[in-house]
């Protein structure tokens, strides 16, 4: 059960700044096929030491498998989840380091996408740990001048960040840590929207603030917190909130960039909660969707529903 297990955001981070430059490194040396050679032990090692992912991976796993075809819910593994993490890292760092090619990425929303540009306000990307998040800067190749804030949490994020910003150049995203949304943070984030900028913001974790700013909603036939965070900030904001997801299938990533509202009213203060957790289930709806279409590229690597139903006995591995 959740709330038997820490925040997420209390979970050690895997992995050492040396340890992901040795990954570049690799890459450089010896291509792709190297780095599989490579990374094949290092996923068994975090496989079966990493005790509390893997039962967060058997926990999600037993529950999109009953919602997909018999033969594709049967090939799906714990181990397997993990190896794709770590493939799904390699191209993290790679679109950073610019080797991810504009044709590598098709955008599967031209209607979104040509709203983007033409768009002259900015708003609210709601991103989840689906795919490849990094994958946000080729928003920056497609939409010439546009100015993306990506937030993260200080200490989870710390170390793959440090790597990028040694990376990376001047791309015109930057991330941001952010540990609440304070006054002062919030007119930062709405002089960058009224700019023409738009805020990145993970949808599928919640909050270190409480539960006061999440909603329990449906997602894979149980109940899961979902941040409220997202859309509250859209609703001070006043600005047009989008979907982004992203999966990557063989070798290309496919991005889809949805709208869900021009505007998130979420007065009158008695219906705010009404209003919230509507946006939140909306939200949760998508990212189930895309899920169901890659069940191994979701990475949220902890107990994440509250519905009382433990990671199932016997699980595969």
């Amino acid at each position: 059960m959740a709330d038997a297990q820490p925040h997420w955001s209390r979970i050690g981070e895997a992995g050492t700044l040396a340890g992901l430059r040795f990954l570049v490194l690799v890459y450089r040396l010896a291509g792709r096929a190297g780095f599989r050679v490579v990374l094949f032990p290092v996923m068994v090692y975090f496989y079966l030491f990493r005790h509390q992912a893997r039962r967060a991976s058997r926990q999600y796993l037993r529950r999109i498998r009953p919602l997909l075809p018999a033969g594709q819910g049967a090939r799906l593994t714990s181990f397997r989840h993990f190896v794709t993490f770590g493939e799904i890292l390699l191209d993290k760092l790679l679109v950073w380091i610019g080797r991810i090619r504009r044709e590598d990425v098709l955008f599967e929303t031209p209607d979104s996408m040509r709203e983007l540009r033409l768009g002259q306000g900015g708003g609210i990307l709601v991103v989840s740990h689906l795919g490849n998040l990094e994958i946000c800067n080729a928003l920056s190749q497609q939409v010439p001048g546009i100015s993306l804030t990506i937030l993260v949490h200080t200490q989870h994020a710390q170390k793959f960040n440090t790597v990028l910003r040694e990376l990376s150049g001047d791309t015109g995203v930057e991330i941001m840590q952010v540990t609440d949304l304070s006054p002062a943070t919030v007119m930062l984030f709405a002089e960058r929207v009224r700019a023409g900028g738009y805020v990145v913001i993970a949808g599928d974790r919640t909050p270190l603030s409480g539960r006061q700013r999440e909603s329990n909603v449906e997602f894979l036939g149980g109940v899961a917190p979902f941040p409220q965070g997202p859309f509250i900030l859209a609703g001070l904001l006043r600005c047009p909130v989008y979907f982004l997801f992203c999966l990557k299938r063989r070798s290309r990533y496919h991005v889809y960039l949805e709208k869900y509202c021009e505007r998130l009213h979420i007065h009158p203060r008695k219906r705010r909660t009404q209003i919230l957790d509507g946006a939140v289930q909306a939200f949760a709806d998508r990212l189930q969707h895309y899920c169901l279409q890659a069940p191994l590229q979701w990475f949220n690597f902890y107990a994440f529903w509250r519905d009382g139903r433990a990671a199932e006995p016997g699980a595969q591995p």
